[in-house]
């Protein structure tokens, strides 16, 4: 058993280490070259991924990743193609053996290597998620109440 949660723990410091490039998103300056970049730390847009990225039912598993939903798929397009730096949003990233699965599925329905955290910041601008229900600011008034409480 320790010699299983050692890998675990091997797999997850190996996976966190890695350095993505985003592709399809803004360019920036190179930190190799002893230049900044700002935007890593700048505004950003969550899209979860099941239930609303991809589709999400009785039959899914963690094993998999599953269909894209078009809609979703042409919106994560549409910010990427306009600059707006987009992060999958997701809390399968708690599990280092899920990024490759999820990285996997970006690539097979040509997106680009997008962030994916299950972390919120002081730069997310907005989150798209199938199971958060909107309340507007300093007041707890709920915005888009569906009535299935």
């Amino acid at each position: 058993m320790f010699d299983s949660i050692k890998k675990y723990l091997e797999k997850a410091k190996e996976e966190a280490s890695k350095e993505y490039v985003i592709r399809g998103a803004r360019s920036g300056p190179d930190p190799s070259k002893g230049e900044s970049d700002d935007s890593l730390s700048g505004p950003w847009i969550g899209v979860d991924l099941d239930g609303t990225l991809a589709v999400y039912d009785n039959s899914s598993s963690l094993d998999t990743v599953g269909e894209p939903v078009p809609a979703m798929v042409a919106l994560v397009r549409k910010m990427i193609n306009n600059g707006i730096r987009v992060k999958i949003f997701t809390a399968r990233a708690v599990d280092p053996e899920q990024l490759p699965i999820i990285r996997k599925w970006l690539k097979t329905h040509q997106l680009p290597e997008l962030e994916i955290t299950n972390i919120k910041d002081y730069h997310m601008l907005k989150l798209y998620d199938d199971r958060a229900v909107q309340v507007e600011k300093n007041t707890g008034r709920l915005i888009t109440d569906t009535g299935q409480e």
